[in-house]
């Protein structure tokens, strides 16, 4: 029929669009945010700092911090229907489906084209408040209004567990959250991009985001990975249980990654920090000695594939350290990429064309 387009399933290797945010180099094991290294920026800097870099391109003097913090406390608080639609859900739906709904209930005709910084800062700080303030309801407490004196990380743990985090959960959990702020065109970036560029609004397009990050494939890996090890249960039992795995062609969680093919840059910085955390902690041993005998057996197995420990694996262990439970897992990968969907949103806008790939028809012709 001529000018057929090409076929390339789950769009492999295929470039949708021009951006500045991010280089997610799998080949290398590269991750970069606007020019600097995303390992250096989860061990020298803070998410408000970072969220910073991705929003307005550069990293922050003091008073940008300063503002930026100010302006995210300010909007930490939700109004009252959203409070009223996170307490009539149901308490058996899902944690990252009721996040869709609370986003989707912040929507008002003041989300209009094109999409603002300061919308995306507004909504970027509530993503928190709502994930803790439905734990609350789930945990029959009465849900913690934010701390103006604390930090966005340390205002969203003390909001979950209901008292002052200590300064080194704050740290590795930060480190977790900058390292997955921001992850170039994934599948939830790509579907907040595609809607914004129907000239949607803000909400519409985080929401989008949020479903597909609640998909097992892209969100779901760090409480598998939490469950694999406390299964394994003890270091001698780590060989055996892996290999019988593997042996059965089944996957092991935390291991490989779609894009990169050596190691995950993210994996590598939180290696550091959970170490740093956890010292001699029995369960982040086990951890250890689980990614160690894994690695082992993967290079056994499957000594033509480069698979390595990816983010999140260590993710799982800092989850745990922190005291989050597996239910707030994805929940918490949204908080940290609401930054990079919302980056992702204002770039599509500046410079917008819709997004409109083609499809080949397999069918049959009529006669």
């Amino acid at each position: 029929m001529g000018n057929e387009p090409l076929l390339a399933v789950g769009l492999d290797n295929i470039a949708v669009a021009e951006s500045d945010l991010s280089l997610v180099d799998g080949a290398n094991g590269l991750l970069v945010y606007r020019g600097h290294w995303a390992r250096d920026l989860a061990i020298r800097h803070t998410f408000e700092e970072v969220a910073h870099l991705l929003w307005y391109g550069h990293l922050p003097n003091e008073q940008e911090l300063a503002a930026l913090m100010e302006r995210m406390k300010a909007n930490r608080s939700l109004p009252e229907h959203v409070k009223a639609v996170l307490r009539a859900i149901p308490d058996d739906v899902d944690m990252m489906s009721v996040l869709r709904t609370g986003v989707s209930a912040l929507g008002n005709r003041e989300h209009r084209w094109p999409p603002t910084v300061d919308e995306v800062i507004a909504v970027a700080a509530k993503l928190p408040t709502i994930v803790a303030y439905r734990y609350a309801c789930l945990q029959g407490r009465e849900p913690l209004e934010p701390d103006a004196q604390l930090g966005h990380t340390a205002n969203y743990l003390y909001m979950l567990k209901g008292q002052k985090p200590s300064a080194a959960h704050v740290r590795a959990l930060d480190a977790y959250l900058i390292l997955t702020q921001e992850h170039g065109m994934n599948a939830s970036t790509f579907t907040a991009r595609v809607i914004t560029s129907t000239q949607s609004d803000l909400i519409s397009a985080i929401v989008g985001a949020i479903g597909s990050l609640k998909g097992p494939l892209h969100g779901g890996a760090p409480s598998e990975v939490t469950e694999m090890i406390e299964a394994i249960g003890t270091k001698e039992n780590a060989e055996p249980w892996l290999r019988n795995k593997l042996e059965k062609g089944e996957r092991l969680m935390g291991f490989g990654h779609r894009v990169y093919r050596t190691v995950d840059p993210r994996a590598t910085a939180l290696r550091v920090v959970a170490q740093e955390l956890s010292g001699d902690d029995p369960w982040f041993d086990l951890a250890a000695h689980v990614e160690q005998t894994g690695l082992k057996l993967l290079a056994e197995y499957k000594p033509n594939r480069k698979l390595n420990t990816n983010v999140e694996f260590f993710a799982a262990a800092v989850m745990r350290a922190v005291g989050l439970e597996d239910e707030l897992f994805t929940p918490t990968f949204a908080v940290s990429r609401v930054v990079g969907w919302g980056a992702h949103v204002l770039e599509q806008a500046a410079n917008n064309r819709i997004i409109r790939p083609q499809s080949i028809y397999t069918g049959a012709m009529p006669e």
